[in-house]
């Protein structure tokens, strides 16, 4: 790619994230993208950093989204009634399209604290009835691109050459970086796609222009007008840990209640009654 065609991405805004109490006393929850600013953050719904222990979230339904769930700490078990089935250690990443409905559970192994992102990613109209799909993308097995004091893990999408293989519906970029102090890094994005920086460690400056990071900050990538390809510059001010997330936005209606996102009202109705009538498929006995 020609270095003159690439528009180089500045930072339009941050914000830091506080951590509260969920409605279970063993419950710890962040939000880092809060649900409701559906044009604002399209394709993606909120992103959530949570702590949890084991009991908290048995089985439950989902339709048209896709969850990506990243591991920070502790062991996180996944099962489905689709034969979905996995446990993912620290580094790990699930990516689960929910499509026309599945129900699954996502519960820490005994005497696990489970420290997680998970991220909702919306469905396009043509794909909310999509089939269910389960990914899980070992640490170990996800490509990596290697620069001067700088790892980078593709969990989805490309970075700097390295593509992974993960399937997506819609075009996500999703990355997570490790730097050491004073390393500088930039990731290609397409120019249409939205997106944001988590820090998870450390501090930094972000963008052409150098806005400034730190531990638990948000800060957003908006598209870059008229461009067919862009670039974020990263400079590790010193270690630094973060997750880089752009996606190519839908720009269709967003109804959401609960569990399910659909375009309108009825298709909501829809989904509450095809769940209750058992169109999302029973839970089977003997899961493991």
């Amino acid at each position: 790619m020609e270095q003159s065609v690439i528009a180089r991405r500045g930072i339009s805004r941050t914000w830091g994230v506080t951590m509260k109490e969920g409605k279970a006393p063993h419950l710890r929850v962040g939000q880092v993208l809060k649900p409701g600013l559906w044009k604002e953050y399209d394709p993606f719904l909120f992103l959530a950093e949570d702590w949890f222990e084991q009991g908290t979230f048995d089985f439950h339904p989902h339709r048209g989204i896709e969850t990506v769930t990243y591991v920070i700490e502790g062991k996180l078990k996944h099962e489905d009634n689709y034969g979905g089935y996995g446990v993912l250690e620290p580094g790990d990443v699930q990516w689960m399209t929910a499509g026309r409905g599945i129900i699954h559970s996502e519960d820490p192994l005994p005497g696990e604290t489970v420290h997680s992102l998970q991220l909702w990613v919306n469905l396009a109209r043509s794909d909310k009835m999509a089939e269910p799909r389960y990914q899980d993308i070992k640490a170990e097995n996800a490509p990596l691109r290697e620069e001067e004091g700088a790892v980078v893990r593709v969990f989805s999408g490309a970075s700097g050459g390295v593509q992974a293989p993960t399937l997506n519906h819609i075009p996500v970029t999703y990355v997570e970086m490790r730097m050491e102090a004073d390393a500088i890094l930039s990731q290609d994005l397409p120019g249409s796609y939205n997106g944001f920086i988590y820090v998870l460690e450390g501090k930094g400056r972000f963008g052409v222009n150098e806005v400034a990071g730190s531990e638990r900050e948000v800060l957003w990538l908006g598209a870059v007008e008229g461009a067919e390809a862009s670039e974020i510059t990263v400079r590790a001010d010193e270690a630094l840990r973060l997750i880089l997330v752009a996606g190519q936005p839908i720009h269709e209606p967003v109804v959401a209640y609960g569990p399910f996102v659909m375009n309108i009202d009825e298709e909501i109705r829809e989904a509450f009654e095809d769940y209750r009538s058992g169109k999302f498929g029973p839970i089977p006995d003997g899961m493991k």
